[in-house]
C-alpha cells in the first residue's frame, strides 16, 4: 500500500512541477510594462492590465507550495520505506545458488606422472 501512495504523490509532484514551469513562463517581467507604455498594446490582452498579475502570481505561489509539500512528503515516504531489494546483485546473493566445484586441472607439460 505504501508503494501506491508513493507512486501517486510522485505523479502529482511531476504534474505540479511542470505546471509551475508553465505558469512562471506565462508571467511577464517587470520590463514588460515599460514596453507597453511606448506603444506595445499587448500587455492587457489576456486577463486585463492588472488581472493577469494577480491570477498568475497567486496560482504560481499555490503551485510552488504544493510542489514544496509533495517534495517533503516524497522525502518522508522514501526514508520510511521497507527495505526491498531492487538490485539484481542483492537478489542473486539472497538465493542459494550452488557453486560448481572447479574441474580437475589437466597435467602440465612439465609434470611427469609417477
Amino acid at each position: 500500500m505504501g508503494s501506491f501512495w508513493f507512486s501517486l504523490i510522485l505523479v502529482v509532484h511531476v504534474i505540479v512541477g511542470l505546471s509551475v514551469i508553465v505558469f512562471v513562463l506565462l508571467q511577464h517581467g517587470k520590463g514588460a510594462d515599460v514596453g507597453a507604455s511606448f506603444g506595445g498594446g499587448a500587455s492587457g490582452s489576456l486577463f486585463g492590465a492588472s488581472g493577469s498579475a494577480n491570477f498568475l502570481s497567486r496560482t504560481t505561489s499555490i503551485l510552488a507550495t504544493l510542489f514544496f509539500l509533495t517534495s517533503l512528503t516524497l522525502t518522508y515516504l522514501a526514508s520510511h520505506r521497507t527495505a526491498t531489494s531492487s538490485s539484481v546483485l542483492d537478489t542473486m546473493t539472497e538465493q542459494s545458488v550452488p557453486v560448481a566445484a572447479p574441474a580437475a586441472s589437466a597435467p602440465q607439460s612439465g609434470d611427469i606422472p609417477k
